[in-house]
């Protein structure tokens, strides 16, 4: 089939978004990536590369790169104020498929593989960010807040929980996103601490959840502060008084949080966010398609969420490849495709935020001694259950180049 036009533009340098511009490239199609940032983000949380995701990078060829920059860790302990382990789940437990995944990777560190992967065939627009869409039958026109108006055959929103494609073509955040009342904040810090390879978690009263992991280069750790909390008002990019929210809120918390809430006022990656998932009716509007978080954000509490952004662009780019770019009919096909495994995806583990951060030292007490049932009868095969939704999805085979 001919391809009248194959511009599109994809919004998010993240996973998703990278993932897609490589795809469509692949089949035919002449992406180009929008991404606030200035360059491509560092740092994050590690994210879990599982079942059907697995596949994807794969079939992508890029299993080798991906393993070179994997985290090497025995697993997860959960621990008390004074250090001392009242839990532990090995990285073998389920099969590399549990808490934490055989192939655990730096969020920042898959987004900078991917956008290597791409940046020789794609457009990336740094340091902008769309501000209009209007459509018509044939095309959509993009404003920006720094680049000169372009015209594009679709465009594709894979910017995220607090998406701005799908703000304008969908609507307020308010409408899409149900909150989960918890907030997370991560950051790089030095490794002062030998951690032996295990993921510490540390819970204490009032919903709050401080954690160290190692990193992947030596010398540095990943440290992650969790708490809960009904919506905060404050400036997504005055990062200062976001530190200060986690450090008024940790202040009085012991173990190893005060040495790392020292080492936040240098981190440089610090990132804080609210945890919440995205539920629409439909994940497209005329030529407006949503991918990833943007469109069934699942949430860091599934470990589903890499899975349903790799996944999600094998599908989207390989339906706009076997339709020669028509969206009436690769759209919906790619909802088809996707919306059971989403629907999986989004459920979240037995006790879900209330499990991860529990309120009270009973709670947390009883929340850890679940752990320690975690491999065996009767919380085993509930888990597995759970775990294995990341594969449960037939991927579609799709040609690689499309007819032009």
């Amino acid at each position: 089939m001919f391809m009248q036009n194959t511009d599109i533009l994809i919004s998010g340098a993240g996973i998703a978004g990278p993932a897609l511009a490589y795809l469509l490239h692949e089949r035919g199609f002449t992406p180009t990536v929008v991404e606030r940032a200035p360059s491509p983000r560092t740092g994050g949380q590690a994210v879990d590369l599982r079942g059907a995701g697995r596949t994807v990078i794969e079939r992508m060829g890029l299993m080798d790169r991906v393993r070179d920059v994997a985290l090497s860790q025995r697993g997860i302990a959960f621990v008390g104020p004074t250090g001392t382990v009242d839990a532990r789940v090995a990285t073998d437990a389920f099969g590399g498929e549990g808490f934490v995944s055989e192939i655990e990777v730096l969020r920042g560190d898959l987004g900078q593989l991917l956008y290597e992967a791409t940046a020789a065939q794609v457009e990336y627009l740094f340091d902008d960010t769309i501000t209009a869409l209007v459509q018509d039958d044939d095309g959509v026109d993009v404003t920006f807040e720094n680049a000169a108006p372009r015209r594009f055959a679709l465009v594709i929103g894979a910017d995220g929980l607090h998406s701005r494609v799908r703000s304008l073509a969908f609507g307020a955040e308010a409408e899409c996103v149900r909150p989960l009342h918890c907030y997370t904040a991560w950051f790089t810090a030095p490794a002062t601490t030998d951690l032996d390879g295990w993921y510490l978690m540390h819970n204490a009263p009032g919903g709050l959840v401080a954690s160290v992991r190692p990193g992947r280069l030596p010398g540095e750790a990943k440290v992650g502060f969790s708490f809960r909390s009904t919506a905060l008002d404050y400036d997504r990019r005055d990062i200062p008084a976001q530190k200060k929210i986690i450090a008024e809120r940790f202040a009085q918390d012991g173990w190893l949080t005060p040495g790392l809430l020292d080492s936040m006022g240098a981190a440089s990656d610090f990132y804080l966010d609210s945890m919440g998932q995205v539920h629409l009716e439909h994940w497209h509007r005329g030529r407006v398609a949503l991918l990833g978080d943007a469109g069934y954000c699942p949430t860091p509490l599934t470990g589903l969420g890499t899975s349903l952004a790799l996944v999600g662009a094998w599908v989207l780019a390989g339906e706009l490849g076997d339709a020669a770019g028509d969206a009436r009919m690769a759209f919906p096909r790619y909802e088809e495709i996707m919306r059971p495994y989403v629907k999986q995806g989004q459920q979240l583990a037995p006790g879900g935020v209330a499990s991860y951060a529990p309120t009270g030292a009973l709670r947390i007490a009883l929340r850890n001694a679940s752990m320690r049932w975690m491999t065996r009868w009767p919380m085993r095969p509930l888990m597995v259950k759970q775990f294995a939704k990341a594969g449960e999805i037939t991927l579609p085979e799709y040609d690689r180049v499309a007819a032009h």
